[in-house]
């Protein structure tokens, strides 16, 4: 474990990455998210954009994203301005691009160059395929990669049409974003220790990889052992109800029209709702024996449609009176847009806040990421204004002896840049233990603690542990009853001996199992204590459970995907059509808010890592997974006077407007992303200058916009003439964003596609699969080197750490006897 000690470039700003500068290249919204972590944590990030400006600031978003950085227009293809960044760099800790990789070459860029010029600089480059593979030169467009991946078909029921749906959630932006952290952080982590920086890449694809709960393992029993088990879709085709899991997470409209998410899936919880219901007779009557797991078909829709009934028995004012007085009974309204601010948990936890732009007035946004002792990691700042701070930044300055320079020999490491760190989890399910599991993959050593029973999300699926098998990958179990003091003696010396504690219990569980902040630090005083709960540690909501589909209603990631969903309706069939939207917009497996926050619980980890190598205590750590959901959403949540208008995804789930959008073609789906001015004539051309597009309505980009359904309805004429994988060869040779939507899940295309397969898996060895795929590593180090293990089963080294703590076997078994600990 590291000892504090004080760091010469810290100065006096107690922010953790104070003294740190960052040189933002960045174009897209993945580098913007990840800088804007760093400047919330006290990095000086100085965003250098082109003489027109970044292509963001014209986003409703930009006074969000861009808080507290300094601005500098750079011309970078002018022979001055590029002596200007070079000089930059040599006073830079972290350099962050999101341009291609021939991009970077031609920019002189590569980890090469600014390995040889910049010895101790991270360079973090975003792109959207990554640097290799057989898509490493596509255009990084969300969209596109969503759409190649099979993302929209994941989603597909939530278009009110057949085929596949577009996503308008920046899902794969959002896991980008915070891999480029994860391998930013980690490489600062190192370089501690080499005084040498390296090379970090991310990207869309493997980011966007990281929000999958179980659909991986799910498919891969399918292609290993078919018929191992029968996969039941949620809804029939038909639309109506299969899955027991809808019951307990009823989407529904009230008496007077609001739309409830509720979230019942324990089974206590699950009776209480019935109770409430006035069903509570259904519990014994035969009739609905099994309730809510029925075989037959009649009885599920029938189930479905009563407690529909039930719901809007009720008005919105009537059922919040229920959930304020009931505390089995949970739900939350789905919101949308800035509207989501007003959560009463945020509002309680300081994470709305108001900053005064100079430009815009008042901007409402989310506070920072991470709070530490229950406060935003730093006060609110403005977004700077085009070339601000171009004296102050450019001022020639002498370069600093770094105190930890190597010597000219040293070697360069290939370690794990986390190795030597011990992180103790305490959690359930996905949403914040995945985000320890990321870090397995960069070397920390990491310890579940589980009951006697293991943790629920191991018997989420009917085939055995694998739905569990991905949050368990690199993980050590120990099972021990918390609930026994001799239990609390277990884990107080598995406390002693780590650097990390997380724990995303509610409000209070840790107190009473003896894991709190307090008790914990008073037996390691240089703890690092992360908070990851759903909604807080206190507040109105923090002893609420928190699911996916509950916070992605609560968030708003539901109704941005489906904005119509929600609308006032009648009948029943209406009623029915918007709840299965709503499901697939909330609680598809493969994209769900759970990744989103394991993410943000690893980037907290990392950050508290780094303080503390740096010599600095941030106190306890907590990051929410309502709190992330709101970064992920900053374009639809910011607000402020005479703001832009956020993309809407149309009403057909197509996508945002003519030029980003889905397109049905001869065969399949082809997804075009061309929205840039300067993308225009080569799609004319690359369509071969159809009599359509000559339309001198479609001249000019105002114009285009101006008649975008016109637009929309000429290119849907034309791409229906040939099939999807005809114009995605025809238009990605001539460099234009086309490619085909894949009609499979990601999870079955990744694993039997070979070039695929090569380019994004990995071998692991499990107990229950042996030997089998899984996703690669999220980010790539060029020094630094990463692991992908297995997961593990419950309980599986109870013995060797009882052992490793000094436990004989004879106690250890008369622990095992007593039901102290399992396994």
């Amino acid at each position: 474990m590291s000892a504090r000690h004080p760091h010469p470039s810290l100065g006096t700003d107690p922010t953790p990455l104070a003294g740190l500068t960052v040189v933002d290249l960045s174009t897209t919204l993945p580098g913007a998210q990840a800088t804007q972590f760093l400047a919330d944590g006290g990095a000086d990030v100085v965003q250098i954009e082109p003489p027109e400006g970044h292509p963001l600031r014209a986003t409703a978003a930009w006074p969000a994203l861009a808080r507290g950085r300094r601005s500098v227009a750079l011309d970078l293809a002018d022979g001055g301005d590029r002596s200007l960044l070079d000089g930059l760099l040599g006073r830079a800790d972290v350099l962050v691009t999101t341009c291609r990789p021939r991009a970077r070459k031609k920019l002189g860029l590569t980890p090469r160059a600014l390995s040889a010029s910049h010895p101790r600089l991270v360079s973090a480059a975003i792109t959207g395929w990554g640097s290799s593979g057989p898509w490493a030169e596509l255009k990084g467009y969300e969209g596109l990669v969503m759409a190649k991946l099979g993302m929209f078909h994941a989603k597909r029921l939530v278009a009110p049409r057949p085929g596949p749906s577009f996503v308008s959630v920046p899902y794969a932006s959002w896991g980008a974003a915070h891999s480029a952290v994860h391998g930013i952080l980690a490489a600062l982590i190192e370089r501690e220790s080499s005084g040498v920086g390296q090379h970090v890449e991310a990207d869309l694809t493997r980011g966007v990889g990281m929000l999958d709960t179980w659909q991986w393992f799910a498919e891969m029993i399918g292609l290993r052992w078919p018929g191992a088990y029968e996969t039941t879709d949620a809804f029939s085709p038909e639309g109506e109800p299969q899955g027991a899991l809808l019951f307990p997470l009823l989407a529904a409209p009230t008496k007077d029209g609001a739309w409830l998410q509720f979230a019942q899936t324990e089974p206590r919880l699950f009776v209480a709702m019935l109770k409430e219901f006035g069903l509570g007779y259904m519990l014994t009557d035969p009739e609905w024996k099994d309730i809510p797991r029925f075989e037959d078909q009649e009885r599920k829709s029938r189930l479905w449609e009563i407690m529909f009934r039930k719901v809007a028995e009720r008005t919105l004012a009537e059922w919040q009176e229920v959930f304020r007085t009931n505390p089995d009974i949970s739900a939350e309204l789905f919101r949308s847009g800035p509207a989501v601010l007003d959560h009463p948990q945020l509002l309680h936890d300081e994470r709305t806040v108001v900053v005064e732009d100079p430009e815009r007035g008042p901007v409402r946004q989310p506070s920072t990421l991470v709070h530490a002792d229950g406060r935003p990691l730093s006060a609110p700042r403005p977004a700077p204004r085009l070339d601000e701070h171009r004296a102050d930044v450019l001022r020639p300055t002498p370069t600093p002896t770094a105190p930890n320079a190597p010597a000219a020999s040293a070697p360069a490491t290939t370690a794990l840049p986390l190795e030597g760190v011990t992180i103790l989890e305490f959690g359930l399910m996905f949403a914040a233990p995945f985000g320890a599991t990321m870090l397995t993959d960069l070397g920390a050593r990491v310890i579940k603690v589980e009951s006697l029973t293991g943790d629920t999300i191991r018997g989420v699926l009917p085939f055995p542990e694998s739905g569990g098998a991905r949050v368990m990958q690199g993980k050590e179990s120990i099972c021990v009853d918390l609930h026994t003091e001799d239990g609390r003696r277990i884990v107080h010396a598995l406390a002693r001996r780590c650097d990390v504690v997380l724990q995303s219990f509610r409000a209070g569980a840790a107190e009473r199992a003896g894991v709190d902040a307090a008790t914990l630090r008073a037996l390691n005083p240089d703890l690092i204590y992360v908070n990851a709960p759903g909604y807080g540690v206190d507040g109105p909501y923090g002893r609420k459970p928190a699911y996916a589909p509950s916070v992605a209603a609560a968030a708003g990631l539901a109704l941005t995907d489906a904005p119509d969903a929600a609308a006032r309706i009648t009948s029943l069939a209406e009623v029915k059509s918007s709840s299965l939207r709503l499901n697939q917009a909330a609680a598809v497996p493969t994209l769900q808010v759970d990744g989103v926050s394991a993410l943000g619980a690893a980037s907290a980890m990392l950050l508290a890592l780094l303080a503390r190598r740096r010599g600095r205590s941030l106190g306890d750590l907590t990051v929410t997974m309502l709190g992330t959901a709101t970064h992920t959403l900053v374009e639809q949540v910011v607000d402020y006077p005479d703001r832009p208008q956020s993309p809407r995804v149309d009403p057909g789930s197509h996508g945002f407007d003519a030029l980003y959008r889905m397109y049905e073609a001869a065969e399949g789906w082809v997804f075009l992303a061309a929205p840039a001015p300067r993308e225009w004539q080569p799609l004319v051309e690359a369509l071969g200058s159809p009599p359509e597009l000559t339309d001198e309505r479609f001249a000019a980009a105002g114009s285009r916009r101006d008649h975008d359904a016109a637009l929309a309805e000429a290119l849907a004429g034309i791409f229906r003439r040939r099939a999807a994988a005809d114009w995605e060869e025809q238009l990605t040779a001539a460099d234009v964003g086309c490619v085909r939507v894949h009609e499979e899940y990601p999870e079955v295309l990744l694993q039997t596609d070979e070039a695929l397969a090569a380019e994004y898996t990995v071998e692991a060895v499990s107990p229950v699969f042996q030997e089998h795929p899984r996703r690669d590593p999220h980010v790539r180090f060029s020094r630094s080197s990463t692991r992908a293990k297995g997961g593990c089963m419950a309980g599986e080294h109870t013995d060797a750490l009882l052992a490793e703590l000094g436990y004989p076997a004879t106690e250890i078994a008369g622990l095992r006897e007593r039901k102290i600990v399992g396994g």
